[in-house]
């Protein structure tokens, strides 16, 4: 997976975010990996639904727009649920409790760099 920093207007920062961009990835998701710190993240392109069936924590759902525009949060989304929102084309899982640590609202223009 390619590592890439993810930007908001009030300057928040997610250092490390693995891009999940093939079918593979996209599928595989955060199955059977450690739980995300707070600098890390999962950005899932395209995609406009989650599901955290197998999974063993919590995630916060952050739902993106093609303009990076954050269209909705899931907060704490538990294990064994799904999640969906139309619109969507990308979404970026982040630790539980994380999109309230880092500020991120809906409405907010998510930028990245390399």
């Amino acid at each position: 997976m390619k590592n890439t920093r993810i930007n908001n207007h009030n300057g928040t920062q997610i250092e490390q975010v693995f891009l999940a961009n093939t079918p593979w990835l996209r599928l595989r998701g955060l199955l059977g990996r450690k739980r995300l710190t707070n600098e890390q993240g999962l950005l899932i392109s395209p995609c406009n639904s989650v599901h955290t069936i197998g999974m063993k924590y919590s995630l916060d759902i952050v739902y993106l727009n093609n303009n990076n525009k954050v269209l909705k949060i899931t907060k704490n989304l538990k294990p064994w649920r799904s999640s969906a929102c139309r619109g969507a084309t990308q979404v970026l899982e982040l630790a539980a409790g994380n999109t309230e640590n880092k500020n991120i609202k809906q409405g907010d223009t998510l930028s990245w760099q390399d």
